[in-house]
This record gives structure tokens, sequence and C-alpha cells, in this order.
């Protein structure tokens, strides 16, 4: 088969190299063009990024293609249903960064917990070592609350067991599997009461629109903390900064924030294919970023090496696995 990689970077070369050698595989640093797809006309595979629309202008273009396979979660870059009238099998990154995510959502909380940020500004700014602001609290004993017990949900209740934490878990499909003793699942205002920790570990729905809201602040322990790795549209940022004014919420670790809607898949973030100038002002002109413990960081919570890493040895699979007639991880609808 003959495969078109867009978007490749000496990475992606490296691991699909080994994985495709019985391919003939043409890498291309940009994004979809219509002059790369006539000039490889006789392509039978596309692999992309959400940064490169694919739709029926695309596809016509290639009137040997097979099977798109898209480097990410999210597609609706792509045209499914044109793909499904064209018996185009469309493939993806279902998940990814599980434990990344996870450790990182423990960073954050370690962060505030032992005021990290407080003490490095204050040796590096100040050039002082006194100890006195500096007090911080254990994780060891305090509660945990996880809402979302998926992919990555699972692992924070692991890591939290890890620490000596007890854990009371949300989650409307319950993972009998992590219950015990030091973990239970619970309903959504008894995680808010009981919690010193809450962490956020869902996908943004409609449904769960301002999930932590006024009201739900309000029903937390007082001087509790939020974690927020999932998606910003989850809290509501003006009730936040209302509940961090009041001493309701004591502190905030968070790597998404609502403004981030309009960003794109995660990775092509920090990979250079999309712009992040707007995610520079969005996170230097926030409210939050004024706020005392409160710690933001840039949308960085899934990328390290070993989560980019599996996205491409799970997209070089799906080729391998549509070109063996077992197609995985496809698209239907």
């Amino acid at each position: 088969m003959k495969v078109l990689i867009f978007s490749a970077d000496d990475e992606t070369r490296k691991i699909f190299a080994p994985v495709l050698k019985d391919h003939t595989v043409v890498y291309l640093e940009g994004v979809v063009s219509l002059d790369a797809l006539k000039e490889h006309s006789d392509a039978n595979v596309v692999s992309v990024f959400t940064s490169s629309e694919f739709k029926s202008t695309q596809m016509d273009a290639l009137p040997n293609l097979k099977c798109i396979t898209t480097r990410s979660t999210g597609f609706d870059h792509i045209d499914i249903a044109y793909a499904k009238e064209k018996g185009i099998v469309v493939c993806n990154v279902p998940k990814y960064g599980a434990h990344t995510v996870a450790e990182f959502a423990f960073a954050l909380m370690l962060t505030l917990s032992r005021r990290i940020f407080e003490a490095f500004h204050q040796v590096r700014e100040e050039g002082s070592f006194k100890t006195s602001a500096l007090e911080g609290f254990n994780l060891f004993g305090k509660t945990l609350g996880v809402i979302g017990t998926g992919n990555i949900g699972r692992h924070v209740v692991g890591i939290a067991r890890g620490f000596g934490m007890k854990v009371l878990m949300l989650d409307p499909h319950p993972d009998s599997s992590l219950q015990n003793e030091q973990a239970k699942y619970v309903s959504f205002d008894e995680l808010l009461a009981g919690s010193d920790i809450v962490t956020l570990h869902v996908p943004y729905t409609k449904g769960n629109h301002y999930l932590l809201n006024e009201p739900a602040f309000a029903k937390m322990k007082r001087g509790a903390f939020v974690i927020n790795t999932a998606r910003g549209e989850l809290i509501d940022t003006e009730a936040l900064l209302d509940a961090l004014k009041s001493g309701q919420v004591a502190g905030a670790g968070l790597d998404v924030l609502e403004e981030e809607r309009v960003l794109k898949d995660e990775i092509e973030l920090v990979k250079g294919i999309e712009s992040i100038h707007d995610l520079k002002i969005l996170i230097r002109d926030h409210a939050l970023i004024d706020m005392p413990r409160v710690v933001i960081t840039p949308h960085i919570a899934f990328f390290s090496r070993e989560a980019y890493h599996e996205i491409l040895e799970v997209t070089a699979a799906n080729i391998t696995n549509f070109a063996g007639g077992k197609p995985t991880n496809t698209i239907t609808s």
C-alpha cells in the first residue's frame, strides 16, 4: 500500500519506519494540500493531525483511498459521512496519556500542598530561605474526590492509594474493582462535602457544563482545593474566583481554562502545528493568574514523550491492522 503521512516530524519517521517497512510511505512535513494529494493520487492510506481538513474535496483527489487515520482523538476535521459513503475506513487514537495526565494532576496537588511555586519564587526572586510563610500540608490522610473514573481517573485513584489518601469517587458507570476500604463511590454532594481536594477527570459535554459552579463550591468543605486537567468549561470561572476570594476554596491547580474551547487537539499545541499565541495571551491576561494559591499551566498535562509515542504507535498499528484486513479504532458515525 502507499501511505501518505502529513505533518511528519522526526519522531513520526522513527516510529513508523520499522512498522511500515512493507509499504511505500511518503512523509510530508506540511498539512494536507491538494497539490500534494494530486502528486500522490495513487495513495491508499492517509495519516493526518486535526490541523489538516479532510473533507470530500480531499477524498475525491485520491481515487484509490481506502483508509484515513488521524493521529488524534478528535475527528471533526474529517467528513465521516462522506468517507462512509465512499467506503473509506476512518481510524483515530481513542485515548492516550492516561498515566501522564494522572501524574500531572498530582504534580499540581503537590505544588499547592507544599507551596512549591511560592518557595521557588521566594528563593529565586528574594534570595530568602525563610520558612515561616511556607507551611504546607500532607496528602497522606486527606480525602481526594475523583470525578470521573475512566482511563485517567482510575490511575488517579491508584496513585492516591499510594499516598495513603482516602478516595471518594463519582462516575455514571462505577468500576467496582476500584472500591475498597480506602475508596468508595458516593453522590456528587457527598463527594463535594467530604473532599479536601477535588480533581476532575471527565470529558466535556453540554450536560456537565459548569459542573463546578457557585452552588457546587458552596457545598464543598471550606478550604478545599480544586484540580482541573480535563476541560476548562467544567468550571464556572467567575464562581471559582468568588470562592477563592471568600476562602471557600483555598487554592486551585488548573491546566485548562474555560476560554480554551477554541483550541484544537492538544498534541498539536506543543508540536508547533497550531500557533499557541492566543493561549499565551489568554493565560497572561487571565484574572486567575493573580490569585494566591492558584497554579496555572499551559495545557501540558497530556504532554510527555511517552504519550506522544503512544499516539504514533497506535496510528502505525491502525495502518498495519487495516492493511491486514482487521482495522482497529474505527469511527462509524
